[in-house]
Parts: C-alpha cells; sequence; structure tokens
C-alpha cells in the first residue's frame, strides 16, 4: 500500500514537472489601426460608410464642404487665363496698325524737323538785314533742335516696337503662369483632401462624427482596422526567445476557432516587456516576455480583434 501512494505520488510531482515545463506564449488578435483625420474645419456633407463595413483602399469614406475652395480654385483659374492672355500678346508682338502709326508719327516728326529749318534759314537771312531780332532766331532755332529730338523719340519707339517683346519680359511671363499654375495645382491638391480616402483595405472601426458636424482641423474622422485579418499579438516567454525570429512559423490557436493556424512572425521587439531589464536571477530571467507579431493566414470570413490566442512551444 506504501509502495502503491510512493508511485501514485512520483508520478503526480512528474505530471507537474512536465506541465512547468510546458512554455505557452499568449495574447489576443489585434488589427494595425489607421486613424484618417480632418485637414480643415468644413462640414461633413456626405458619410458614405458605416461601422462595421468592410472596405478597400481607395475608397471614398466621407466628405467634406468644398465650396470655400471650389471659390479660390475659380480665382486661381481666372488669374491663369489672364496671364496666359498677357503671355499670348507678347509673343503675337505689335499689331500691325500700332507699327504702322509709330511710322506716320516719325514722318510727320520728319515734316516737322523740315519745316522747322527752313524756317530758321529764312529768318537767319532776315536777321543778317537787320529785318528781324535776334530773339525771333533763337525761338526758331529752339524749334528745330525739338523737333530733331522729337524724331529720335519717335524712331526709338518704332525701332522698340519693329523689335517685338524682348526675351527677359517672356521669362518672366512665362514664370507668372508657371507659379499660377501650381497654386491653382495646390488649391486643387487642397479641395481633394476634402474627400476622406482609405489608404488600404480593411473594416471601419469607428466613425466619432455624424453627418451636419463640423471637426476641427486634426480632428480623427474615421478609425480603420486594416488588413484582410488581424495579427496575433504574442508575449514570447524569455526561453523560447533565442528560437523566435521573423519568418519563423508557430502554430496558433484561437479560442472558438477549431485546430491551429499556421502564423508567421513578422516583429518580435528586442526588449522585455513589464520586466526589469538588468540584475535578474536565473528564476527572473525565466519570467521575462516579449511581444511579437505574428501574421495569420486569410481566411473566407475577417477574425474579431480582443480574442485570446495561444503559441504552444
Amino acid at each position: 500500500m506504501n509502495n502503491w501512494k510512493s508511485l501514485s505520488l512520483s508520478l503526480l510531482l512528474l505530471l507537474a514537472g512536465c506541465e512547468e515545463q510546458a512554455l505557452q506564449a499568449v495574447g489576443q488578435l489585434e488589427s494595425d489601426r489607421i486613424e484618417l483625420v480632418a485637414e480643415y474645419s468644413e462640414v461633413i456633407t456626405a458619410i458614405n460608410i458605416k461601422e462595421g463595413d468592410i472596405i478597400e483602399a481607395g475608397m471614398v469614406l466621407l466628405q467634406q464642404d468644398s465650396a470655400r475652395i471650389d471659390i479660390k480654385i475659380e480665382e486661381a483659374s481666372a488669374n491663369i487665363r489672364r496671364i496666359e492672355a498677357i503671355l499670348a500678346e507678347q509673343i503675337s508682338g505689335p499689331r500691325v496698325e500700332t507699327i504702322d502709326a509709330a511710322r506716320a508719327n516719325l514722318n510727320a516728326a520728319q515734316i516737322e524737323r523740315d519745316f522747322r529749318a527752313k524756317e530758321l534759314q529764312r529768318l537767319d537771312g532776315l536777321r543778317e538785314r537787320n529785318l528781324t531780332s535776334i530773339e525771333s532766331v533763337d525761338s526758331a532755332e529752339n524749334l528745330l533742335n525739338a523737333a530733331l529730338a522729337r524724331i529720335e523719340l519717335v524712331s526709338a519707339q518704332l525701332a522698340e516696337l519693329e523689335a517685338g517683346t524682348r526675351t527677359e519680359q517672356l521669362q518672366q511671363t512665362n514664370a507668372q503662369l508657371a507659379q499660377a499654375q501650381a497654386q491653382l495645382a495646390s488649391l486643387e491638391l487642397d479641395r481633394q483632401r476634402l474627400l476622406i480616402t482609405s489608404i488600404a483595405g480593411g473594416i471601419v472601426d469607428s466613425l466619432p462624427f455624424e453627418l451636419g458636424e463640423r471637426p476641427r482641423s486634426g480632428d480623427v474622422l474615421v478609425v480603420l482596422l486594416s488588413g484582410e485579418q488581424p495579427y496575433a499579438r504574442l508575449y514570447i516567454p524569455e526561453p523560447m526567445r533565442v528560437q523566435v525570429r521573423p519568418g519563423s512559423q508557430l502554430q496558433i490557436a484561437v479560442d472558438g476557432l477549431a485546430g491551429t493556424l499556421t502564423g508567421t512572425v513578422r516583429r518580435i521587439e528586442s526588449e522585455a516587456s513589464f520586466t526589469p531589464y538588468f540584475a535578474l536571477t536565473e528564476r527572473d530571467r525565466g519570467r521575462l516576455s516579449y511581444v511579437a507579431e505574428v501574421s495569420l493566414p486569410t481566411l473566407p470570413d475577417r477574425l474579431p480583434d480582443g480574442v485570446p490566442v495561444e503559441a504552444v512551444f
């Protein structure tokens, strides 16, 4: 009888030792959270989703009022049209009628010069016979000089018209046009930001605002849980840390799901969680754990977040 009790006690101790040696990594299902924020404080005019919807990348989830920026876009477009008209005028150069008018002015200035030259010559002859005053001769000479100066002015104006627009002026106008086009592109980008678009596929977790509300700049409008499946967030025991690295495959048991899933470790932290980092005894080191993220295979239905999971080594 005593031998039987001793044998039973030994088996219990052996089973207890085996249970202590069995290592498990426990955790839960989690998803990467994506928060889409409002860049502008504009009224929400459309909400195209509801919480729990499965979405794809590129879908328009929510829209804000664009009336204010539409006015700025129209103003920028009008400014571009104005600069383009100026550039077209500069490239075409002066009109033929404008050049003809300048030539006519030059011709009139030359006739005036000839007339003033003859008038001065006539007065000089009269002055030699003392039939006119010195003042009249000086006045005629000044009028001749003015006529000569006018010829120089009109000649320069005509030469400028015939030469056309300077290259530097075209460069300045082209630069103004490029600046205006960049401003328009910036406004159009701002308008695009009023359409809150999903950047990845996943499930809608939260919609903090309702239709007609005006969020502040920086407020979260939509919270997404990304990916086709959540990942397993596990706490790897310290004795198994050296065997687990990115790319390692683990058998993951999910509560409520028959069998196990083969998961792949996508990352594991290098520092232990919730434990001191130095001066550890051998017993204390056995209690260390390292957070690992394990990707799960695609299933017909998406697993819910928060479900407990474990991996047995």
